[in-house]
């Protein structure tokens, strides 16, 4: 999920420092639990959640995937040279 980018800067508070802390770390925690984490309501949570992505802050939300689980525990280094 990509959000729209805004390359101005903008200016982010205790409570969006805070979120951004937890959804760094958790980025599937569910809005009632971050909101209870930084002490607001979770409609006001939610309303910060989503100016942050609007404002381009948050850009997008990832799968850290383990290459082991899937067999894949081999790492490769590969260098091509290409002539004309």
């Amino acid at each position: 999920m990509r959000f729209p980018e805004n390359t101005d800067e903008i200016t982010i508070d205790r409570i969006d420092r805070k979120i951004l802390r937890i959804l760094q770390d958790d980025g599937r925690i569910a809005n009632v639990a971050l909101a209870k984490r930084v002490g607001l309501s979770a409609t006001a949570c939610l309303e910060r959640v989503k100016k942050l992505e609007r404002e381009g802050v948050i850009e997008s939300y990832h799968a850290r995937i383990n290459p082991a689980k899937l067999g894949a525990n081999l790492m490769v280094f590969v260098e091509i040279t290409l002539s004309r």
